[in-house]
């Protein structure tokens, strides 16, 4: 549900109100998963509104303090250290605001592709993919394999990943483009230096009464062996499925699943995902002409360089947010980069 603009923390406040006061009501927990969505998305609500109302009374106070403070060097000295407190917490907080979207505040789904190059793109496909799994490991998030192609040498050709917790669709969605790779190549002989890139998608986990539409006769459905997890039962029954959405020619699987129906259901999450990301970016689009701006749809264009050789600068070309500490980038630590696209995102209108 949308809770108005950037900056509207009433409307979170009057929408974390409604849901507590459902909460009292006697057939609240019938239905215990419609429930415990309720649940989360209130205390997700709660502590947004609590954190932004702790930093304004934290401020009131200063400027009380500062009313009776006249030349009293001690609480002035005081004081000084207050608003630099108050404004590195604003700077750090400033880009939870913009998780304004309908479904920002829950789980994502993200897939990696390798692009063109054979192994030395597939490499940097399962570079990323430890990257984003560590990344949503500092964040407390459960995550899930849900299909995935190795490379027939090394590193993986696609990957799907469900991340299971609060703001990971709102956060992950600042990562959806291409990543770029230069590097000195492991895999060449000769030690030359190359380029490799890797796209990545990122869709909303969507619950079960979300509009998406998807009319039986626009899919089709296959299955096949799978080989992911299982053990021998997998070998021996065709419990991976294939869906091919008809009007846009989108095909998604689903083999880490144990049985069939598990796998089916699976793949129909993630094609409602996409379907409903596709539909975002008409929107954007449209609403861009409306405006009179000349923009393309961008979300698989490139938004980050990783450049491993001859010098090492990992650059977001979308906020110019950059740092030489390639490592720690490659571990987990790119929150730099997806606050900086947060805060730059223009408040909705």
């Amino acid at each position: 549900m949308p809770y108005g603009g950037v900056f509207d923390l009433a409307a979170k406040a009057a929408r974390a109100a409604e849901l507590e006061a459902e909460t009292q009501n006697e057939n609240f927990w019938n239905d215990q998963q419609a429930a415990q969505k309720k649940m989360q998305e209130m205390s997700s609500l709660r502590a947004v509104v609590d954190t932004w109302d702790g930093i304004t009374r934290r401020a009131q106070d200063a400027l009380e303090l500062l009313e009776v403070a006249d030349d009293d060097p001690e609480m002035l000295t005081e004081l000084d250290g207050e608003a630099a407190a108050l404004e590195h917490e604003l700077d750090s907080r400033e880009f939870e605001l913009a998780l304004s979207g309908p479904y920002d505040r829950g789980s994502a789904l993200f897939s990696i592709h390798a692009g063109a190059g054979g192994t030395e793109a597939q490499d940097w496909a399962q570079m990323l993919l430890r990257m984003y799994l560590r990344w949503a490991e500092r964040h407390n998030y459960k995550t899930a394999v849900t299909d995935i192609t190795e490379g027939e040498e090394a590193g993986i050709k696609s990957v799907t990943i469900e991340v299971d917790g609060p703001n990971a669709y709102g956060l992950l969605k600042a990562e959806r483009g291409t990543h770029r790779l230069v590097r000195i190549s492991p895999f060449d002989a000769n030690s030359r230096r190359h380029t490799s890139f890797a796209k990545l998608e990122v869709m909303p986990v969507l619950d079960e009464d979300i509009d998406i539409e998807i009319p039986a006769n626009d899919i089709q459905i296959e299955v096949y062996l799978s080989s992911g997890a299982g053990g021998q039962n997998v070998q021996k029954n065709q419990t991976a499925v294939r869906i091919r959405h008809l009007p846009t020619g989108l095909i998604v699987t689903s083999q880490n699943e144990r049985s069939q129906t598990q796998n089916r259901e699976m793949a129909m999450k993630v094609l409602r995902g996409r379907l409903y990301e596709i539909e975002q970016e008409k929107r954007a689009v449209e609403k861009a002409k409306l405006k009179g701006q000349n923009v393309e749809a961008n979300f698989g264009s490139q938004i980050r360089s990783y450049v491993l050789h001859p010098y090492q600068m990992v650059k977001d070309l979308r906020t110019d947010v950059e740092t030489g500490n390639t490592g720690a980038v490659l571990d987990g630590e790119i929150d730099m980069f997806i606050e900086a696209w947060l805060k730059a995102q223009p408040i909705d209108d």
